[in-house]
């Protein structure tokens, strides 16, 4: 990456004082961020990799869980006394966009469809979001391998095809209820997440 696609600086917030990374990957792409917390590591660093959802991180959307990960991930980090999230923007609706995704949200409240069959329906990619920045990020950081916060075995074998070691993947676990339910089924179900709360919640009368 060029320096001057880079910029850091200090970000103190509500959790405490982070290394805020931006990142432009590419001329006219989206720009990404990092968050660093607690001293620089190479090897088995905590991290998120994190995929913009603003409907969930900044209007708290129930629909999905994107928000709760993102508090979640962020808190972890904290407790753990360092770690990086890696906020990657360009992946809203899994790299559809965001009026693509609204599509598919009126697709699931008026037809029913659940979150895979609302974007095909549409003739839209079920998933396209790339990791490849990530892992770009994570180098220029000196980051080897991680211990990656995800529920989705795909973004393990997608760092590790960029060149990132996943030593553990540490489960992200969201709350399940009536207004995500479905679709942390089809994420279950279709999308291969290891999401085992749901089987608590199912088997409650």
């Amino acid at each position: 990456m060029r320096e001057a696609d880079i910029a850091e600086s200090k970000l103190v917030t509500r959790r405490g004082t982070f290394s805020s990374v931006a990142f432009r990957d590419e001329p006219g792409g989206p720009e990404h961020m990092a968050l660093v917390h607690g001293p620089r590591a190479s090897e088995d660093v905590l991290v998120r990799v994190h995929s913009e959802c603003l409907t969930g991180d900044v209007f708290g959307s129930t629909r999905c869980e994107c928000g709760e990960q993102l508090d979640a991930a962020l808190d972890a980090i904290v407790d753990a006394g360092g770690g990086i999230l890696i906020y990657l923007r360009g992946h809203e609706g899994r790299g559809i966009g965001l009026v693509a995704k609204v599509r598919t949200h009126i697709l699931q409240d008026e037809q029913g469809l659940d979150t895979v069959d609302s974007a095909t329906s549409l003739g839209l990619p079920v998933d396209v979001r790339d990791y490849g920045p990530a892992a770009r990020i994570l180098r220029y950081l000196g980051v080897r391998s991680v211990r990656l916060m995800s529920n989705n075995p795909d973004k393990i074998e997608a760092l590790e095809s960029h060149g990132i070691a996943v030593s553990a993947r540490v489960p992200l676990l969201a709350p399940v209820s009536a207004d995500n339910i479905g679709y942390l089924t089809a994420k279950r179900d279709r999308l291969g997440h290891d999401l085992p709360q749901l089987d608590q919640f199912v088997t409650e009368p």
